[in-house]
């Protein structure tokens, strides 16, 4: 059988480099169908826009080229997982707004004063711009100013606990007037006469 001639040129080397060639473009143009059916599903989540694009991929060539300049950005799973990261951190911020009340575990913001459930004290004011403070703080974060019962009462707690671990338990009537132990005297018998009991006959 003789080769098929090409632009009217009988040549069996050229005619099997063409022949390669139209291979080589149809295996492209039935893979570019396929990429842009498979990046579709990935890029886009309604099915009758993959399926017009993919249509659209049929056009050799040219409808790849404008489904890569049409396509969404972003992955549907890149999506996906921005969205739950925004949720957690939402879910975060929400936590650190909210927390519980020490006395009954009801839930309190933090810029709360008192306990809406059990009527506790949680916090104190400022004394120049009434924002709450918290108890250990020893100045107010918001205005500069500096609480006055914040060190003292934290060195009334640290004295009261010295006290209390150092200082050693003296018994009733045993410790003197400074609260040192003393050797309490036993009675002498030097010099009194002891008396024996008498035989009874």
């Amino acid at each position: 059988m003789p080769p098929i001639a090409y632009f009217g040129i009988e040549s069996s080397g050229l005619s099997l480099v063409i022949d390669l060639l139209i291979l080589f473009l149809v295996v492209l143009y039935f893979s570019l169908v396929y990429w842009t059916y498979a990046d579709a599903r990935r890029r886009i989540a309604d099915p009758m826009l993959i399926g017009c694009a993919t249509a659209a991929s049929l056009f050799p060539f040219v409808g790849t080229i404008v489904y890569m300049i049409l396509r969404p950005p972003e992955y549907l799973e890149d999506v996906r997982e921005r969205e739950l990261e925004v949720q957690a951190t939402e879910a975060r911020l929400h936590e650190l707004d909210y927390s519980l009340c020490p006395h009954c575990d009801y839930r309190i913001e933090r810029d709360f004063i008192r306990c809406p459930s059990c009527l506790r004290k949680l916090k104190e004011r400022c004394v120049s711009c009434s924002r709450p403070l918290d108890r250990a703080w020893t100045i107010c974060p918001y205005c500069e100013t500096d609480v006055p019962a914040a060190e003292p009462a934290r060195r009334a707690l640290r004295r009261e606990r010295a006290s209390t671990s150092a200082s050693p338990v003296a018994e009733p009537g045993v410790g003197g007037e400074d609260g040192s132990l003393e050797s309490v005297p036993k009675p002498s018998t030097r010099g009194r006469a002891v008396r024996h009991p008498r035989p009874t006959s």
